[in-house]
């Protein structure tokens, strides 16, 4: 993952970005990058959840 922090307190997920990092390009060359899962992946401390997450800006 890239700068994605998640937490699960309960049934409560927190997901924690800092929108200041910038990781380039994306693959078509239309945004940049500033976080992303790469890929669907469980959730912390469950198996059965899974998340993908991708967060941009246009170029």
């Amino acid at each position: 993952m890239k700068n994605v922090d998640m937490k699960l307190e309960g049934n409560i997920l927190t997901i924690k970005v800092d929108i200041s990092k910038d990781f380039g390009e994306s693959k078509s060359g239309k945004s940049i990058t500033i976080a992303s899962t790469e890929g669907n992946v469980s959730i912390p401390d469950n198996e059965e959840i899974k998340i993908g997450l991708n967060i941009y800006r246009k170029k």
